[in-house]
């Protein structure tokens, strides 16, 4: 286990830097300049845009640039952004909170969620909770997340006035009603998530416990005189959650990318609007530590998974 573990962890710092490299290439020669925003300003002259290009390091090579880049990186420094000329580690922590907020309490319920019906679903194939429960699962994963969002704020804002449709960013919590009050303005944001990925989920719980019992071990546990719980849970489950720990593993980053749309349409200050919000400016700094974050904690996800891989099935060691 302890070879497995390496071997995992040297193929997770190769394949960071590989990453690291791409991403600085595509952003680094990507059309967008940060200069552009002087261009319209006859009082900025051409001098002082390159001075201000030089301070901003641009008129070194790609190669100079990038080993800089890395060195920061690597001790920490995330750099300054090229439009408020903060730390970039100050802006990406003003927003990451609330994107935990949203994403992981989204994730969280909809792993609570799809996992116990998945089984039953599979439990049940054919019957009419079976079909109820596919129908529902085939609405979640068609229904864009824009558009659920849009006919929640229809129905829950503009005609019950039930929920509010923006997301107070002021907001502190400091006691019991606040939080209450972070978690109504919240309701709706984490609502659009679950639905998708809870039908996500749940579809490939399914289909993996479909795979996994008819199979010959599952028949021969049945002939043994095991109650049926124990097959399921001990046996069956356990072999049907190897696919299903890649697919929970992985899609936890993409629910912080998928939370994007969310974000811009609840007008959530998260890491998905400064995102945005970055790329309009040609930010190319935030933008950078941004994509490098989500690309390491897909990485590490990936490992988590290859690791649960491992404690699920020790085939794979070898």
């Amino acid at each position: 286990m302890i070879r497995y573990v390496a071997m995992r962890l040297l193929g997770l710092g190769l394949t960071l830097l590989a990453i690291s490299l791409v991403i600085f290439t595509i952003l680094a020669v990507a059309p967008g300049d940060p200069m552009s925003e002087f261009a319209s300003n006859p009082a900025i002259t051409a001098e002082v845009r390159e001075n201000i290009r030089r301070s901003l390091g641009l008129d070194q090579p790609l190669p100079v640039r990038y080993v800089k880049w890395l060195g920061a990186l690597l001790r920490g420094d995330l750099g300054y952004s090229f439009t408020s000329r903060s730390p970039v580690s100050g802006l990406i922590l003003q927003r990451l909170p609330t994107t935990l907020w949203i994403a992981g309490l989204s994730y969280l319920i909809s792993v609570a969620i799809a996992l116990p019906l998945g089984v039953f679903s599979a439990l049940r194939r054919g019957s009419v909770a079976d079909q109820v429960l596919t129908s529902a699962v085939l609405m979640g994963f068609s229904l864009p997340t824009f558009v659920t969002s849009l006919l929640m704020i229809i129905v829950f804002s503009v005609q019950r006035r039930w929920l509010p449709f923006i997301y107070d960013s002021t907001l502190v919590v400091r006691d019991w009603n606040s939080f209450l009050l972070q978690l109504k303005q919240s309701l709706m944001p984490v609502a659009t998530l679950v639905l998708f990925q809870t039908a996500v989920l749940m579809r490939f719980v399914r289909a993996a416990l479909l795979d996994e019992l008819p199979q010959h071990y599952i028949r021969t546990a049945h002939a043994k005189g095991l109650s049926k719980r124990r097959i399921v849970l001990a046996h069956a489950l356990r072999n049907a959650l190897i696919p299903v720990v890649t697919l929970v593993a992985l899609d936890l980053p993409s629910l912080f990318t998928g939370s994007l749309v969310v974000e811009q349409v609840f007008r959530v200050p998260g890491m998905g609007a400064l995102l945005v919000e970055s790329i309009s400016r040609s930010d190319t700094p935030v933008v950078m530590a941004i994509a490098f974050i989500f690309s390491v904690l897909v990485v590490l996800l990936n490992l988590v998974a290859d690791l649960l891989y491992g404690w699920l099935d020790p085939r794979v060691q070898g």
